[in-house]
């Protein structure tokens, strides 16, 4: 593989809006001892809930490798994990989300953790709910026989909330860099259209995401130190997305 360039880095920063429960799984604490038997996932420190980055970005390739019809091996025969990885360095997807199995193509992307904005860590505070800055919903597994009913309470992000979420994407090649920024953005709008977490076949995980600013750092910023070489953006709802990233790899 050839040497990797640094050009400069896009951050692109926003709020993941939580339209129904979101669930993404954490640590089983175990019935016995009073727990919920499916938690979620939560900051150890302070117990605000937060999006890993590795469920977020493992959403958007698993849906952009279906969208680009790529062919799915069994990466992890321990844990059966299949997912697209070749060594190829302009395939969409490993220059995008890397792949080691075949050839080390580090990600160009990295996604962040979200976590909650200020906003609504004082709703959810003032929220009277099932347990601190979340909800219980139980959900039925029905016999198909005697149609009995055996519920399995979960645990969830009350519908409402907003996680602040931040995308770094490293700009390496000129020629891949738009058509990548446009694939990210792509995968957004497809989580968009299915869900995010657990459970989204029985009704969690619907979530919005609002693109608010895009900072551009080329190279020059991070050797020279001076900060008018960064480009900042904000980004309206009338405005092409392309468009904008054009502008500002020229400095506008």
């Amino acid at each position: 593989m050839d040497e990797r360039k640094l050009l400069g880095k896009f951050i692109i920063k926003g709020t993941i809006k939580v339209l129904t429960g979101l669930h993404i799984g954490g640590k089983d604490l175990g019935i016995s001892i009073g727990g919920m038997d499916n938690p979620i996932v939560r900051n150890p420190i302070n117990g605000e809930p937060y999006v890993p980055g590795s469920s977020l970005k493992g959403k958007m390739r698993a849906l952009m490798e279906r969208a680009l019809n790529k062919k799915l091996e069994l990466v992890e025969r321990k844990n059966k994990i299949r997912r697209h990885e070749c060594k190829d360095p302009d395939c969409k997807i490993c220059r995008v989300y890397g792949a080691s199995k075949e050839e080390n193509i580090p990600s160009r992307l990295i996604v962040r953790d979200a976590f909650l904005t200020e906003e609504s860590i004082k709703k959810l505070e003032n929220m009277e709910t099932d347990t601190r800055y979340a909800e219980w919903k139980t959900e039925n597994s029905l016999d198909r026989i005697t149609c009995a009913a055996v519920p399995r309470p979960i645990e969830r992000v009350p519908a409402g909330a907003e996680f602040g979420f931040e995308l770094i994407y490293t700009n390496e090649n000129e020629k891949h860099c738009i058509e990548d920024l446009n694939l990210i953005k792509q995968a957004l709008e497809l989580v968009e259209d299915d869900y995010l977490g657990g459970g989204g076949s029985r009704g969690n995980g619907k979530v919005k995401f609002e693109i608010k600013e895009i900072i551009y750092k080329p190279v020059e910023y991070y050797i020279s130190g001076d900060p008018s070489k960064i480009v900042r953006k904000e980004l309206k709802k009338d405005e092409k997305f392309d468009e904008i990233i054009k502008e500002m790899l020229n400095g506008k």
